[in-house]
């Protein structure tokens, strides 16, 4: 396999307090995220949940699916979810992150897809028992590029970065305990994204 391509790749740094953040603006070039989304489109068993709040049930504003290695299991939004086996596609992303934060590997991965500007998600921290108490986790973007925004939940400090397709955003340290993190809704983008966030569950 080539690594996607033969260009120099390197992380950008992002300063942020109480925690880990940096950004491969070139992980991916335009075109081979492109091929992942249409791919990943395709073959991924997405899902459109439910949540209830007040005693009213509401779709969940954007498809999720889990994979990962056999009997990985874990809970996001109170809803218990068995990995999936992982795809081909999958596992040639994953082995390309491992390849560039060797320090990290993964057994499961969480997909999201927005699939117009007014899918979103909340507020929130991936701060579940599961992940342990310093989660690194590798987020790729492909697709519509969206605005991601980061909250300190003591300082209420915000930080703004917009995703490109074919990023690649790794969030570490103590991040998910001091900080937390949407995508808005942003209504004039027409455009679906797919973000895979990789996650080493113990």
């Amino acid at each position: 396999m080539d690594l996607f391509e033969s260009s120099e790749r390197v992380f950008e740094e992002i300063p942020i307090p109480n925690g880990e953040l940096k950004i491969m603006r070139n992980f991916m070039s335009p075109q081979k995220a492109l091929d992942y989304y249409n791919r990943l489109n395709k073959s991924v068993d997405w899902q459109q949940e439910e949540v209830t709040l007040f005693g009213k049930t509401h779709p969940v504003p954007r498809e999720t699916a889990w994979y990962g290695d056999k009997g990985i299991k874990y809970v996001y939004s109170n809803v218990h979810h068995a990995a999936k086996e992982w795809t081909k596609e999958l596992l040639e992303i994953k082995m390309v992150i491992e390849y560039f934060n060797p320090n990290n590997l993964y057994n499961s991965v969480l997909l999201n897809f927005y699939r117009h500007g007014n899918h979103k998600v909340g507020w929130h921290s991936d701060d579940e028992p599961e992940l342990g108490k310093t989660p690194t986790i590798a987020s790729v973007s492909l697709g519509a590029e969206r605005r991601f925004d980061l909250q300190h939940k003591e300082t209420k400090e915000k930080i703004q970065i917009h995703l490109n397709s074919g990023s690649l955003l790794i969030m570490g340290g103590e991040l998910q305990k001091y900080w937390k993190h949407q995508i808005p809704a942003q209504k004039k983008i027409e455009g679906g994204r797919i973000n895979l966030t990789f996650r080493k569950v113990f």
